[in-house]
């Protein structure tokens, strides 16, 4: 049931962003040189897949990360942010505010890579530091959304998300996966700051 839910809902999603593609595609090339989608590594499912975005930073931003590294303000765990990074694009900042560079994971929902709703992907390199009694989210297929991304996403503190991660996967229903997609149209409509 949880499939046929994806199939449908990513076929759904994809029909109603179409007209956005052109347009999001059209001005990231316009800012800057390179492609429009990038293919991200990432973990779903125990395996690493190829997650689809909208690119949101400059042309070879993953290159530029050791680089910045001091400016990471994620000291507690393996993830990387910056408030202000310097790597995204004027174009970038937008879709990322509403969470349009994530439009063309619909794709990936289609392909079986990723649900609609389940843990954060992460990459293969920052998935090795869970902790053992997390190591079971290595195996649950990853979400385009999920109970961490609702409830702070990045700015959650390491140990918190995949608290957050594992309670859906052990605790899932089409009633929880209900309330996470309604929580995200919220937030993408009346808050995007809040994701």
């Amino acid at each position: 049931m949880k499939r046929l839910a994806d199939i449908i809902c990513g076929s759904i999603g994809l029909i109603i962003s179409a007209p956005l593609w052109p347009i999001i595609a059209l001005a990231i090339k316009l800012e800057t040189l390179g492609p429009a989608i990038v293919k991200l590594d990432r973990v779903s499912g125990g395996r690493v897949i190829k997650v689809y975005k909208f690119r949101s930073m400059v042309d070879g931003a993953h290159d530029l990360k050791p680089k910045l590294k001091a400016l990471n303000q994620r000291l507690d765990g393996p993830f990387f942010k910056i408030k202000h990074d310097p790597r995204l694009t004027k174009i970038g900042k937008i879709i990322r505010k509403f969470r349009l560079d994530e439009i063309p994971q619909f794709l990936n929902v289609l392909k079986g890579d990723l649900s609609l709703v389940g843990p954060r992907p992460h990459e293969p390199q920052e998935v090795i530091y869970y902790p053992w009694e997390y190591k079971h989210l290595i195996l649950a297929k990853s979400g385009l959304t999920g109970l961490s991304q609702v409830s702070g996403a990045s700015s959650l503190p390491f140990l918190k998300e995949l608290e957050l991660d594992s309670h859906y996967v052990q605790n899932r229903s089409g009633w929880m996966d209900a309330k996470i997609i309604a929580k995200t149209a919220a937030i993408m409509f009346f808050d995007p700051t809040a994701v």
